[in-house]
């Protein structure tokens, strides 16, 4: 009886190990996904900010350079033409924006694939 009982007890053990050992990898591929998207989002708000100075300075220059132009004839065709450009350009680049946001993949998906698989070999292994 007392090899059974030790056997039962060894048996939890190495259970509880197994167990231990599977949250300790999961937690730790749920950290490394949050770490890796944390620098995603970082990356894309630096290089946004980056584009956005240099389009900027380049549009302000450009507009200017198109004003001067038609400084004589035209200016306030050319002030009016180039501010509507302007604004349907940044209405279309918002929405491309929010398109670009809403496709983004699902955080924590490969975490939650592995404790999917987790989960069918542990039900598979009582049937």
């Amino acid at each position: 009886m007392q090899e059974s009982g030790g056997g039962l007890l060894e048996s939890a053990k190495r259970l509880l190990g197994t167990l231990t050992a599977i949250v300790s990898t999961r937690i730790e591929l749920l950290a490394n996904e949050l770490h890796e998207e944390r620098l995603r989002l970082t990356q894309m708000l630096f290089f946004a900010l980056a584009a956005l100075f240099c389009f900027g300075m380049g549009l302000l220059l450009f507009t200017v350079f198109i004003v001067v132009l038609f400084w004589d004839d035209h200016r306030l065709a050319v002030l009016g033409g180039l501010g509507f450009l302007f604004f349907a350009s940044g209405a279309l680049l918002a929405m491309l924006l929010r398109s670009k946001a809403q496709e983004k993949p699902k955080l924590f998906s490969a975490s939650l694939g592995e404790l999917a698989k987790d989960r069918a070999q542990l039900e598979g292994g009582h049937e």
